[in-house]
Protein backbone atom coordinates (compact mmCIF):
# COMPACT_ATOMS: atom_id res chain seq x y z
CA UNK A 1 0.00 0.00 0.00
CA UNK A 2 1.82 3.26 -0.99
CA UNK A 3 2.29 5.81 1.36
CA UNK A 4 -0.38 8.65 1.95
CA UNK A 5 1.20 12.40 1.78
CA UNK A 6 -0.36 15.16 3.34
CA UNK A 7 0.13 19.11 2.27
CA UNK A 8 0.26 21.89 4.93
CA UNK A 9 -3.51 22.64 4.38
CA UNK A 10 -4.50 19.59 5.13
CA UNK A 11 -2.41 19.02 8.27
CA UNK A 12 -3.87 22.63 9.47
CA UNK A 13 -7.36 21.85 8.65
CA UNK A 14 -7.17 18.08 10.09
CA UNK A 15 -5.32 18.37 13.32
CA UNK A 16 -7.01 22.01 13.63
CA UNK A 17 -3.87 23.82 14.32
CA UNK A 18 -2.29 27.50 14.29
CA UNK A 19 -0.40 27.92 10.11
CA UNK A 20 2.30 29.70 12.76
CA UNK A 21 2.63 26.54 14.88
CA UNK A 22 3.30 24.38 11.86
CA UNK A 23 5.83 26.90 10.45
CA UNK A 24 7.42 26.81 14.12
CA UNK A 25 7.68 23.22 14.09
CA UNK A 26 8.98 23.43 10.22
CA UNK A 27 11.31 26.02 11.04
CA UNK A 28 12.85 24.17 14.00
CA UNK A 29 12.94 20.78 11.93
CA UNK A 30 10.71 19.01 14.02
CA UNK A 31 8.48 18.14 10.12
CA UNK A 32 10.25 17.93 7.86
CA UNK A 33 8.73 17.80 4.36
CA UNK A 34 8.87 15.06 1.82
CA UNK A 35 10.84 15.08 -1.43
CA UNK A 36 9.01 14.28 -4.11
CA UNK A 37 9.53 15.34 -7.16
CA UNK A 38 5.60 15.39 -8.47
CA UNK A 39 4.30 17.05 -5.51
CA UNK A 40 3.55 20.49 -6.40
CA UNK A 41 3.56 21.80 -2.79
CA UNK A 42 5.27 20.79 0.44
CA UNK A 43 3.73 17.57 1.26
CA UNK A 44 4.20 15.24 4.62
CA UNK A 45 4.47 11.93 5.40
CA UNK A 46 2.46 9.95 7.93
CA UNK A 47 5.11 9.55 9.97
CA UNK A 48 5.65 13.41 10.65
CA UNK A 49 1.84 13.60 11.10
CA UNK A 50 2.71 11.56 14.42
CA UNK A 51 5.43 13.85 15.20
CA UNK A 52 3.25 16.29 14.67
CA UNK A 53 0.07 15.16 17.11
CA UNK A 54 2.87 14.47 20.04
CA UNK A 55 4.53 17.96 19.54
CA UNK A 56 0.57 19.32 20.10
CA UNK A 57 0.02 17.36 23.18
CA UNK A 58 3.82 18.37 24.90
CA UNK A 59 2.86 22.09 24.24
CA UNK A 60 -0.47 22.83 24.58
CA UNK A 61 -1.57 19.67 27.24
CA UNK A 62 1.33 19.18 29.02
CA UNK A 63 3.40 23.04 28.99
CA UNK A 64 6.60 22.12 27.41
CA UNK A 65 8.34 24.47 25.23
CA UNK A 66 10.02 23.64 21.64
CA UNK A 67 13.03 23.23 22.91
CA UNK A 68 11.88 20.79 24.91
CA UNK A 69 9.31 19.07 22.18
CA UNK A 70 12.39 18.64 20.14
CA UNK A 71 14.50 17.03 22.39
CA UNK A 72 11.85 14.88 23.53
CA UNK A 73 10.96 13.51 20.25
CA UNK A 74 14.39 13.01 19.11
CA UNK A 75 14.74 10.83 22.56
CA UNK A 76 11.36 8.92 21.27
CA UNK A 77 13.17 8.65 18.14
CA UNK A 78 16.33 7.16 19.65
CA UNK A 79 14.76 5.15 22.42
CA UNK A 80 12.79 3.34 19.54
CA UNK A 81 16.25 2.54 17.64
CA UNK A 82 17.49 1.23 20.52
CA UNK A 83 14.47 -0.96 21.41
CA UNK A 84 15.06 -2.33 17.65
CA UNK A 85 18.80 -3.26 17.85
CA UNK A 86 18.35 -4.83 21.19
CA UNK A 87 15.53 -6.74 19.52
CA UNK A 88 17.92 -7.82 16.58
CA UNK A 89 20.48 -9.16 19.18
CA UNK A 90 17.66 -11.35 21.56
CA UNK A 91 16.46 -12.91 18.19
CA UNK A 92 20.10 -13.55 16.96
CA UNK A 93 21.00 -14.86 20.55
CA UNK A 94 17.80 -16.85 20.31
CA UNK A 95 19.14 -18.78 16.93
CA UNK A 96 22.72 -19.33 18.33
CA UNK A 97 21.28 -21.05 21.50
CA UNK A 98 18.85 -22.91 19.15
CA UNK A 99 21.58 -24.21 17.42
CA UNK A 100 23.84 -25.30 19.72
CA UNK A 101 21.52 -27.16 21.69
CA UNK A 102 20.18 -29.22 18.58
Amino acid sequence: MAERFWTMTEIIEEFRIDEDFFMELEQEEILCPACLANAPDKVFAESELEKLRLAKILMEDMGVNLAGVDIILRMRRDLFALRNQFDDILEDLAKQWKTRNY
